[in-house]
């Protein structure tokens, strides 16, 4: 499974979680079959409100899961749309949400969890 969570600054899998999807710096993406951690720089980081493009802000990467503090509809819905799983962040590092996640522990991101703007890169 590869696992995309935004950061703010790339310490690979000891990078702390970034709050929103959207205007994260970067992205950190792990895959826990080979164990391989990368480092994507956010492309789309300075769009307008509504307008984030998901396929953009990961560099094309494919991801089967996004786990984030907080998300706006319409980049929930296009990652929902490209098969993409979105999961709540618990918070801390990189490795601590990707246990999180494999252990069963976050919830799916739904519409009505969705941020209604950007709070400044801290979530809802």
């Amino acid at each position: 499974m590869r696992i995309c969570i935004p950061v703010a600054q790339d310490r690979g899998i000891d990078s702390t979680a970034y709050g929103h999807f959207g205007s994260a710096p970067s992205f950190i993406i792990h895959d826990t079959g080979t164990g391989e951690t990368v480092s994507v720089s956010n492309a789309n980081v300075h769009h307008k409100h509504g307008t984030c493009s998901p396929m953009e802000a990961i560099g094309k990467h494919a991801v089967d899961a996004v786990v984030v503090g907080g998300i706006g509809r319409r980049a929930l819905e296009g990652l929902n749309a490209m098969g993409v799983r979105v999961y709540l962040s618990p918070g801390g590092t990189v490795r601590h949400i990707v246990d999180a996640l494999l252990r069963g522990a976050v919830q799916e991101c739904k519409p009505e969890d969705a941020c209604g703007g950007h709070g400044g890169g801290h979530g809802h």
